[in-house]
């Protein structure tokens, strides 16, 4: 009788230790006064930012539960908001920035729904600036929103090698309102191509550093944001970036090769490099320079420099500076969702604090 309850006991035990789950909410609010100069209608700026400070805003929920075996299910549902006004970006969707689910193992993780695709993970490390108020976000608003819609995705990692990649039956339902809402939802009946999009990543981290490589290729669908307005119209991106560590320091940088092919073909480059150092465990300074160039038509340079002050494991007290260089026919502002004249140079600048939960 006492083996009898003992091996229930531990049939007992084991099933909830299987069955153990855990809910997290998290998230950052960060924002602050931003000033620029030379606007597209004159004068300058000064306000408060809609789409990031040194970080685009947001909360999330967070789940996973333990199936045993090495295999956990999980859900993350993310939203990105402005903290000036409260109101939603990411095309004024609840869960904008993630909603999705899945499974992951020894053998990597299978995500299904509104994800983060390869083009975005391929940047983290090599990219020192991130999405911030003035980072290369002004030549590419694509890359801080790289997020695909009714996708699925998986990611493995093995032995410092990561291979990952995304497919995308729509890959934006949501309408053109912000830099990340495209009106291309795809899922046509009798137009298969419509909206889909694929992307995949090949890359290498260790003690020293690593690279990583991206391959971005979406397509457009009737009615959607220019200038993927048909199933014809492709846009593509590959992105080839490294980083090395040394002590407190980083230094990164990569190259971003851009082709449209739409009602005239257009190709662009975008050539990064950056360095971070943490000058004390409490202080780090940030300098990153971005050269652009749009060919057959115009170039631009940004320099931007960053300082950070930890005040503790969760808030962050911050400046940021940023200068752009534009060609007589450029026209890209120095702040994210800012204006610019043509062809004028622009001086940008934020202080703001972060704070994490």
């Amino acid at each position: 009788m006492k083996r009898t309850l003992m091996a229930a006991s531990l049939a007992m035990a084991s099933a909830l230790a299987w069955g153990q789950s855990s809910v997290a909410l998290y998230g950052i609010v960060d924002t602050g006064i931003e000033y620029y100069n030379n606007a597209a209608k004159g004068g300058s700026f000064a306000g408060m930012p809609t789409l990031t400070g040194e970080a685009p805003s947001r909360f999330g929920l967070r789940g996973e539960e333990d199936l045993g075996g090495g295999y956990k299910t999980f859900f993350v549902l993310e939203s990105g908001f402005a903290p000036g006004s409260g109101s939603l970006n990411y095309g004024g969707r609840l869960f904008g920035r993630q909603a999705n689910v899945g499974v992951s193992s020894a053998f990597g993780t299978l995500t299904l729904g509104r994800q983060m695709n390869m083009s975005m993970y391929a940047l983290f490390n090599a990219d020192v600036i991130g999405p911030s108020i003035h980072s290369m976000a002004s030549f590419d608003s694509y890359l801080p929103n790289a997020r695909s819609d009714n996708a699925v995705g998986y990611m493995g990692k093995f032995h410092g090698v990561t291979l990952g990649g995304t497919y995308s039956f729509g890959r934006d339902a949501a309408g053109p309102a912000g830099p990340s809402a495209t009106n291309c939802a795809g899922q046509l009946p009798g137009d298969a191509v419509a909206c889909r999009q694929y992307t995949m990543m090949l890359a290498y981290d260790g003690a020293w550093g690593g690279a990583a490589a991206s391959y971005d290729v979406m397509y457009g669908g009737p009615g959607a944001s220019a200038p993927l307005t048909s199933s014809a119209d492709v846009d593509k991106r590959t992105i080839v970036d490294a980083y090395v560590k040394y002590g407190p320091a980083k230094l990164g940088g990569g190259w971003i090769r851009r082709n449209t092919s739409a009602e005239q073909h257009a190709q662009s480059d975008i050539f990064f490099l950056g360095a971070t150092w943490y000058v004390v465990p409490t202080f780090s300074l940030d300098a990153q320079t971005v050269r652009y160039i749009l060919r057959e038509h115009s170039n631009s340079t940004l320099l931007i420099a960053r300082a950070n002050y930890f005040i503790s494991k969760r808030t962050t007290l911050y400046a940021s500076l940023g200068y752009m260089m534009n060609s007589a026919l450029a026209a890209n502002a120095v702040a994210a969702a800012g204006t610019v004249a043509t062809g004028a140079n622009q001086l940008g600048a934020m202080m703001g604090i972060q704070q994490r939960f």
